[in-house]
């Protein structure tokens, strides 16, 4: 029979009951959804009871989040569930690498740190690596925080510019039918670039840096005949290069660059039947060294909950429809799928 227990967590003021519970108590109706034990609040104090391995967990991440606000950490939403599930796995030492790790505070006064596992591996990663990839899907924070290392490199004077390039138009960078110069022709495929870069570096700045060419964007093709001196390249959108095009860019690195390739393996644009630059670069290059790869999963997304689910959800669906068995659940349902 499993035992029953009670804690008890104080906080030393109202200021902490708030951070800790949210401002409307939406973190205290998750913790409540997450653990089957009572969760009572009873003005600066948490009172939990119930099966004791239950009370343990829920009392384990009131605690590690309480350390951490009292560290100087903000509490969000996504604090509070990432810490659940590392709790939930018994990994909830982990936290405290995270918010112990910032990066940049950005032009508004906002901390920059990894939020998740998989984002302190990738961050890690490009500090030790001269290559880094960055695969996984949308919301994992790649491109945000490559823009975020790359500004960091700036500022450290580690290097002189940044450069920000990606395959344009399904890789075929068919650019010639938009209106407008090369820089405005290609302004709309570089924007999540664009957007990471004002909100960390703030609009003056950027259009400074953007002006001096301290900055540069250009298409991935312009990449070519070129060697990249103290630069700081990103080539999002990765997925989308062909293998002639992978190669021309990584061979483009030169002394005291760095260079971060990212891409989303599931959202292919290539015409049918053509591999993926980044897929085969990945296969070729995994152990070489000085080259880093980071897979990002569902766990890292960091954006709405139900963003996640989705990404799970197409993940379960394309793993069945390689197989046999799922191929024939889904014509069974749907029809001959061929």
């Amino acid at each position: 029979m499993r035992g029953f227990d009670e804690r008890k967590i104080i906080f030393q003021n109202k200021q902490e009951t708030v951070a800790l519970l949210g401002e409307h108590d939406e973190f205290f109706r998750v913790l409540n959804d997450d653990f089957s034990c009572k969760i009572a609040g009873r003005g600066t104090e948490i009172i939990i009871n119930g099966e004791e391995n239950q009370v343990a967990a829920a009392a384990k991440v009131f605690e590690e989040l309480l350390g951490l606000y009292r560290q100087g950490a903000q509490i969000t939403i996504h604090e509070v569930k990432y810490a659940i599930k590392l709790v939930k796995k018994n990994e909830a030492e982990k936290l405290h690498s995270l918010f112990s790790d910032t990066l940049f505070v950005s032009a508004k006064g906002r901390t920059i740190r990894p939020k998740t596992l998989g984002q302190k591996v990738y961050i890690d990663t490009i500090r030790k690596s001269s290559i880094t990839f960055g695969i996984g899907p949308a919301g994992t924070g790649k491109t945000y925080l490559a823009v975020v290392m790359a500004v960091m490199a700036l500022r450290n004077h580690e290097v002189d510019r940044i450069i920000l390039t990606r395959p344009a138009v399904e890789a075929g960078e068919r650019l010639g039918y938009l209106p407008g110069d090369l820089q405005e022709k290609v302004d709309p495929y570089l924007r999540p670039l664009y957007d990471a870069l004002q909100d960390i570096l703030g609009a003056e700045t950027y259009k400074k840096l953007m002006e001096k060419n301290i900055i540069e964007t250009a298409p991935l093709a312009y990449m070519r005949g070129r060697t990249l001196e103290r630069a700081f390249a990103i080539l999002d959108e990765a997925q989308n290069t062909t293998g002639r095009q992978m190669k021309m860019f990584l061979t483009r690195l030169g002394f005291g660059s760095k260079m971060i390739v990212n891409g989303d393996l599931s959202q292919v644009d290539l015409p049918r039947g053509a591999v993926s630059g980044l897929a085969e670069a990945v296969n070729i290059l995994h152990d070489i060294k000085g080259i880093g790869c980071v897979y990002f999963n569902d766990t890292d997304v960091i954006r709405h909950d139900v963003v996640a689910r989705i990404i799970k959800a197409y993940d379960i669906y394309e793993t069945a429809a390689l197989t046999k068995t799922g191929k024939q659940i889904m014509e069974n349902k749907y029809g001959n799928i061929n």
